[in-house]
């Protein structure tokens, strides 16, 4: 079976063609630029290439580019449509109404257009992507949908819920739902087959770090807190994100800057966190800036660290323990002096870093960067939420093949 991963944005749309035998990546790319000029890259699994800049007018028009691209005599890897069995969506936003991966209907369409003011960057472009994949692929190709808020479902209310009046969480759903939860979902699952032991025996706390960032706490297999809120501005301090902070803040500054409810919302989105601090954004700028001695971008990757352990203290303190720390997406995976340091805050609760491993696993490699005798391990592991999507895909055609068949008997869902 191979599956078609989608990963859309307002002005983008990411791509993975997944073979579910081998779960190998078959080619992967990127339509860029949607709607305005347009850029399109493709790669396949043994090193085939093809780049060019074009007008891409819509999603539309992108999936048709994709598919062209799959089926190219030169660089492409199916020979016909057929061959793919199904295509699975990332969706940012679930709200209160998704707890697990579904088929996409019509239904399910509009219930993810009723949750765009929850995220209105994201689930009105991935809306738009289900119908145009539709489009191209036609109806009777099974899509589905899963949601990075789905595995922060299991939270309790004690963690979810916000001390604004109550009347607010049931006239606009005001909650905490979280962010990233493919990607913890993925590393936490690993970790524990990495550290042979059932999920449900490990407390654990994933840090998915990189230009957007959440922490989870993950008790008895489930999620008991995330940093993220209602939205993904919560929690510590991201490239251009503010984070948590004092509300009293934000209408100060709107009063004496005489900023819009909009103005006001870009800042801490877009020109907050550590470009708000020391001007950079990405964090390999942070770091030049820091070897030179840049005194602004020293206190950006201080205050960073200094939150990061924060949050997992707040989640060690949470879970009454923690027996593991998983570190994951972009400053997760290549930052060893980041690690080190949010690490070395954690002394109290046992933890020891092994210096050579932590500096060794970088670029796409995992592993246990904690000492032999520290009693909390530390991992660096990959994340890979594309591969969460097409299991999950998987599953739920299987499922629908299996229901589908009218002589069960000898035939298991998982052989379909």
């Amino acid at each position: 079976m191979k599956i078609l991963v989608i990963n859309a944005g307002s002005s983008s749309l990411k791509y993975q063609l997944i073979d579910m035998d081998t779960e190998k990546v078959l080619a992967k790319g990127m339509c860029d630029r949607i709607g305005v000029d347009g850029a399109f890259k493709h790669k396949t699994f043994d090193g085939r290439e093809k780049k060019f800049e074009r007008e891409i007018k819509n999603h539309v028009d992108a999936f048709r580019m994709v598919t062209k691209a799959l089926l190219d005599k030169e660089v492409g890897v199916v020979s016909s449509l057929d061959e793919i069995s199904a295509v699975g969506h990332r969706i940012v936003q679930g709200g209160s109404i998704f707890d697990k991966s579904v088929l996409a209907t019509d239904e399910v369409i509009q219930q993810i257009r009723s949750l765009i003011p929850l995220a209105p960057l994201h689930n009105g472009p991935e809306a738009d992507a289900i119908l145009a994949c539709r489009e191209v692929f036609g109806k009777d190709k099974p899509q589905c949908v899963v949601f990075d808020t789905a595995f922060h479902a299991t939270m309790p209310p004690k963690a979810y819920m916000y001390a604004v009046p109550y009347e607010y969480y049931e006239k606009y759903h005001i909650r905490r739902y979280g962010a990233h939860g493919t990607s913890h979902r993925y590393v936490s699952n690993h970790c524990a087959h990495l550290m042979h032991q059932p999920l449900e025996d490990i407390k654990m706390v994933t840090c998915h770090i990189g230009n957007g960032s959440s922490v989870t706490a993950i008790q008895n297999g489930k999620v008991v807190d995330t940093s993220m809120g209602l939205t993904p501005l919560d929690g510590f301090m991201m490239g251009t994100r503010s984070g948590s902070l004092d509300p009293s803040i934000v209408t100060f500054v709107m009063e004496k800057e005489g900023l819009t409810p909009k103005q006001m919302n870009d800042i801490l989105n877009r020109k907050s966190g550590m470009y708000g601090i020391c001007g950079y954004s990405d964090d390999r700028d942070v770091t030049k800036a820091e070897i030179s001695g840049d005194p602004k971008a020293i206190l950006a990757h201080e205050m960073l660290n200094y939150q990061i352990s924060k949050q997992i203290g707040a989640y060690a303190a949470a879970m009454n323990g923690v027996d593991c720390i998983v570190f994951t997406a972009g400053l997760g995976e290549n930052q060893p002096p980041m690690r080190y340091g949010i690490c070395r805050s954690l002394k109290y609760l046992g933890v020891k870093i092994d210096p050579i491993k932590n500096d060794e696993l970088i670029l796409g490699k995992e592993g246990k960067i904690s000492s032999f005798d520290s009693p909390v391990s530390v991992y660096v592991i990959p994340t890979n939420e594309e591969l969460v999507i097409a299991r999950d895909t998987k599953d739920i055609v299987s499922r629908l093949v299996y229901a589908s068949t009218p002589d069960k008997t000898n035939v298991d869902p998982e052989d379909v």
